[in-house]
């Protein structure tokens, strides 16, 4: 299967799934296209809740392609590239409507970041978690604003340093990532049916007001997030960086 990325809309719901055959890592046109696929979401009328989601049952997102990390040969280039998440967590925030995220398997760095930027996230228990980054020389710096938001400073401190271990599910709802998790995931999807359904009737002015309470604070972040976009740039073409994901990519 090729990669994609997937709008579909029934009563009022918008669903945006995307697919990469590597663990549902995001190249840069992947991530274009789920920035796309959110801000038409905005604005579509007959749109009243987005549910956010990967296909497959293994791995929810494996964050950035290694496969395009290793083509970056310049600070620009790599600017360009990590601004598609500055992109995506941007369009997440400035959506008037509540982003339900639906996590089924593992998730890593920038897929730790896909997660945070839902407003009201589901995970199976197999939803293990990890910021990865520092050990291939870069660090979460893109993703870090919204993880920290949602989990808070401490706990996004543990996953960036301890960059090699997994949190479980369990640790991700006790610190604020995920808000429900479950064994299944047929379990999982009937209840973000049910969310769904139940936001898709209520006003959708008052939910786009709350949402806007919900992210206060964080009107910087257009320029804040490129600003360190341009830091992983920077990073990703170290002697270090791109050895570890020469070998990474390798095995």
């Amino acid at each position: 299967m090729n990669p994609y990325v997937n709008l579909s809309v029934k009563n009022g719901v918008s669903t945006i799934e995307f697919f990469h055959q590597k663990s549902n890592s995001l190249p840069g046109d992947l991530l274009k296209q789920l920035t796309e696929s959110i801000i038409k979401s905005s604005k579509r009328k007959d749109i009243r809740v987005v549910i956010l989601r990967s296909a497959g049952n293994r791995a929810f997102c494996a964050g950035a392609s290694f496969d395009e990390l290793i083509t970056i040969k310049d600070i620009d280039t790599g600017k360009a590239f990590f601004s598609g998440f500055a992109n995506v967590i941007n369009a997440a925030r400035k959506c008037p409507k509540f982003i339900i995220g639906r996590v089924q398997g593992k998730a890593v760095g920038g897929g730790v970041g896909l997660a945070s930027a839902t407003d009201y996230c589901f995970a199976t228990e197999y939803a293990s978690v990890k910021l990865s980054e520092l050990a291939i020389g870069i660090g979460p710096f893109v993703v870090g604003p919204s993880i920290e938001r949602k989990i808070g400073l401490s706990a996004f401190s543990q996953l960036t340093i301890n960059a090699n271990k997994w949190q479980t599910a369990k640790w991700a709802k006790e610190k604020g990532l995920f808000a429900e998790v479950y064994e299944t995931m047929e379990e999982m999807d009937s209840e973000i049916q049910l969310l769904a359904d139940k936001l898709a009737s209520f006003n959708p002015e008052s939910m786009q007001g709350l949402k806007e309470i919900m992210w206060e604070g964080t009107d910087h972040w257009d320029e804040l997030l490129i600003k360190r976009a341009e830091i992983s740039g920077e990073r990703v073409l170290s002697e270090f960086t791109r050895k570890t994901i020469e070998k990474l990519s390798n095995t």
